[in-house]
């Protein structure tokens, strides 16, 4: 099972996946609180519970891939939940138009444009996740990058005709 996270200014969004990792579905909204971070730690909780075995938290970069003061912000959001989580691993997916898309996918179901809010950052966690789930099935890998970021190199030395180090 894994977590999808949208953050926003406003609220955060999360959507789960079935435990085989095939479909995401919407979970819950919850303000975005930056005085207590209490939906990092309700984010953290509901990993915990639903045996996480990993976060995916959208990466909001612009149309032409580049990455602003939001990407910026939201990779600050995302060490910090992985700081909370306790070794669950926490990835970073390009996000764009996710809002969008959700936005898109609400008005076809049928929800009235006026009670959008109150779903669309659930359906935009959906919206990652599930991109997240259908990349890593097509091509066999994770989707996006860690957190932790890539592990340092080990530093190469070189050996002498005897064998020894310089």
């Amino acid at each position: 099972m894994r977590l999808g996270v949208d953050v926003g200014d406003a609220r955060v969004g999360l959507a789960a996946s079935d435990p085989a990792g095939i479909l995401a579905t919407p979970v819950a909204t919850l303000r975005r609180d930056t005085d207590t971070l209490s939906d990092l730690a309700e984010i953290a909780s509901q990993a915990r519970d639903r045996s996480a075995i990993e976060v995916i938290v959208g990466l909001p970069r612009t149309l032409s891939g580049d990455e602003g003061v939001a990407a910026r912000a939201i990779r600050g959001y995302a060490s910090a939940l992985h700081r909370r989580l306790g070794g669950i691993p926490v990835r970073l997916v390009d996000e764009r138009l996710s809002t969008v898309d959700a936005h898109r996918s609400l008005h076809a179901s049928g929800v009235p444009g006026r009670r959008h809010r109150a779903r669309v950052d659930q359906a935009a966690a959906v919206v990652i996740l599930q991109a997240a789930l259908d990349t890593e099935r097509s091509t066999g890998r994770p989707p996006g990058e860690s957190i932790a970021g890539r592990k340092p190199r080990a530093k190469r030395t070189s050996t002498t005709s005897e064998g020894t180090q310089p």
